[in-house]
C-alpha cells in the first residue's frame, strides 16, 4: 500500500499569491508536476486546510488538480477538513471527502467523517475542525462512531487521517493549536487495528506514537515552518512538500518526505515575533474556561 500524503494546500478563490507571497495554487501545481513520475500509488490523502478562505472556488480548483493527478494513476483522493476549511463549501464540492465511502458520520454541527476500504486497508478521515479557532477537537459522538467502526478489524489494518496532530513538539503554539483531546482519541484506538495516523496543520514533519499507532505529521504544500527560528517566534519558508507512505512492508510503515524544487526554496514567507505568536495563541487557541 502506497499513499501520497499532502496537507495544507491553502488554495483561495483568486488562485494567486497572498499578501505574504504564498501561492497555494502554484505550490500545489509545482508539487504535482515534480511528482509526475510517481505512478505506483494506491491512494492520495489530503489532511485538511485545502482552502485558505473556505471558498467554493478553492475546493473546485483543488478537486480539479488533485483528481486529475489521481485519476491518471487509477486511484482516489481522500480529503479531511482543517481549521481554515468551511464545512458547507467543503461538502458542496467534495461531499464526504470520499468517492464511495463504506461508512459515513454526520455530526450535529456539520462534522463529516468517512471510511473506505482500499486493498484491505481501511482509510478513515475524521473532522477535527473547531469553527473560528486554530486548535482541533473530536467530539464524543464522532469518537463513539469511530469506536464502533474499529470494533471490527479491517483485513490489513486501519489508517486514520485528520488535520490537527494529537502530538506536538515542545513549542507553545503547537501545544495550544493541536488536537486538544488526544487522550480521548488514544483511549478510543487502544488495542484496535489502527496502525497509522496521518496529520498536517503544523507545516513540518514530526514522527511520534499514540498507543500502538505511528503518528506522522507531513510538512505543508503552501509553506514549511523553519524550526531554526528563534524560540517563541515562527518563520514560514517557501518549498512545497508532501510525504510518501509505504504500508504492509516488513519494516513498515516507511515514510519519507518529497520536496519539490522551487526557485524560492527556503526564502521567508513570513516571520512572526513573540508578541505576534502570543496574540495568535490567545485568539486561536482554547478559551481559558475550555469552552472551545
Amino acid at each position: 500500500m502506497r499513499i501520497l500524503h499532502l496537507s495544507d494546500t491553502h488554495l483561495d478563490r483568486s488562485g494567486g499569491p497572498d499578501e505574504d507571497g504564498a501561492d497555494g495554487t502554484a505550490a500545489l501545481g509545482r508539487l504535482l508536476g515534480e511528482l509526475s513520475h510517481l505512478d505506483d500509488l494506491d491512494a492520495v490523502i489530503v489532511s485538511g486546510d485545502i482552502a485558505d478562505d473556505g471558498s467554493h472556488e478553492a475546493y473546485t480548483r483543488a478537486r480539479e488538480l488533485l483528481s486529475g493527478y489521481a485519476s491518471r494513476r487509477g486511484v482516489n483522493v481522500f480529503y479531511t477538513t482543517g481549521n481554515h476549511d468551511d464545512r458547507t463549501a467543503f461538502a458542496d464540492v467534495l461531499g464526504t471527502g470520499h468517492v464511495q465511502p463504506d461508512a459515513v458520520y454526520e455530526g450535529a454541527a456539520g462534522e463529516r467523517a468517512a471510511a473506505t476500504t482500499v486493498d484491505g486497508w481501511r482509510l478513515i478521515t475524521l473532522d477535527t475542525l473547531v469553527p473560528g479557532k486554530g486548535h482541533g477537537r473530536l467530539d464524543g459522538a464522532q469518537l463513539d462512531w469511530l469506536r464502533e467502526l474499529l470494533a471490527t478489524p479491517a483485513p490489513m489494518g486501519t489508517v486514520l487521517a485528520f488535520h490537527h496532530p494529537p502530538v506536538c513538539l515542545d513549542v507553545d503554539v503547537q501545544r495550544a493549536l493541536g488536537l486538544q483531546n488526544s487522550a480521548e482519541l488514544a483511549e478510543t484506538i487502544r488495542g484496535t487495528d489502527v496502525q497509522l495516523i496521518l496529520c498536517g496543520h503544523f507545516h513540518l514533519q514530526i514522527l511520534a506514537r499514540l498507543e500502538q499507532a505511528t503518528v506522522w505529521v507531513t510538512p505543508g504544500v503552501v509553506s514549511r515552518i523553519d524550526l531554526t527560528a528563534r524560540p517563541g517566534t515562527e518563520r514560514a519558508v517557501h518549498g512545497p512538500s508532501a510525504s510518501l507512505v509505504h504500508l504492509g512492508t516488513p519494516n513498515g510503515p516507511i515514510i519519507h518526505t518529497l520536496h519539490a524544487r522551487d526557485p524560492r526554496m527556503g526564502e521567508t514567507v513570513y516571520e512572526a515575533d513573540k508578541e505576534e505568536m502570543r496574540e495568535a495563541i490567545e485568539r486561536l487557541g482554547p478559551s481559558p474556561a475550555g469552552l472551545n
